[in-house]
């Protein structure tokens, strides 16, 4: 073999070497990072997620309401199932907005949300907490309550809906990209954030919480099942 071959032949080679000795391999994971990165887009991504769960929920909800006596003992045990859900939702925003607030320089990057969705969204919260507390407090006290707590019910849940709507149609255009992030992208692709599987088991956690309560719950079922007269004035 000539020296000018040898010449080529190491050229050719040396850039593959090059490339090997530089090529530096992705950095394990830990445990903990499996479970709780992400960061601003980890949050994002769980809102999304427990947003549309909450949706679904209270889709069945609304479908109760157009029967309400053959479909109460639905409405009561979704309404309760509710509850875990909704304390997750309300955990990730927050987390948020007390993370925007205290000057953290991931989410001060990031930004607020539009201002109309800043503006609502204490009275989302306040009478998110509203129409559950009144809604625990008919179950428990009982049918003999509905001439008080009913009508507190009612008007929390009818201004609720009203700015909750205009909260879901806010968020509703980016569900669908912080969906297809988390559940199609897997490690190593581009888009993939730590932490999805910590995501996955907070939400299945609030939902099995509030399933756990509803189920404890059924017993004050009854008396609102069996009052004929709930019906007949409502």
């Amino acid at each position: 073999m000539t020296s000018s071959q040898e010449l080529r032949i190491t050229g050719a080679l040396a850039p593959e070497k090059h490339v090997q000795e530089d090529a530096t391999p992705p950095r394990p994971r830990s445990g903990v990072e499996r479970f709780t990165g992400g960061g601003t887009d980890g949050n994002e991504r769980l809102t999304a997620a427990t947003g549309i769960v909450l949706v679904a929920l209270l889709a069945i909800i609304g479908l109760t309401l157009l029967a309400l006596r053959p479909l109460l003992s639905v409405h009561l045990f979704v309404g309760m199932l509710l509850i875990g859900p909704v304390a997750l939702k309300m955990a990730s925003t927050g987390y948020r907005f007390m993370r925007y607030y205290s000057r953290d320089t991931a989410y001060r990057h990031v930004g607020p949300p539009l201002l109309l969705l800043r503006v609502i969204a204490p009275i989302v919260v306040i009478t998110t907490v509203g129409v559950l507390a009144s809604g625990v407090a008919l179950l428990f006290v009982g049918p003999s309550s509905r001439e008080t707590l009913l009508p507190l019910h009612k008007a929390s849940f009818v201004i609720w809906l009203i700015f909750t709507g205009l909260h879901v149609l806010g968020h509703l255009p980016g569900l669908p990209a912080a969906l297809r992030a988390d559940y199609t992208r897997h490690e190593g692709l581009p888009g993939y954030q730590p932490g999805r599987a910590g995501r996955l088991l907070s939400l299945v956690g609030a939902l099995t919480a509030g399933a756990v309560i509803a189920v404890l719950t059924l017993p004050q079922f009854g008396p609102w099942l069996h009052t004929h007269d709930f019906f007949v004035n409502h």
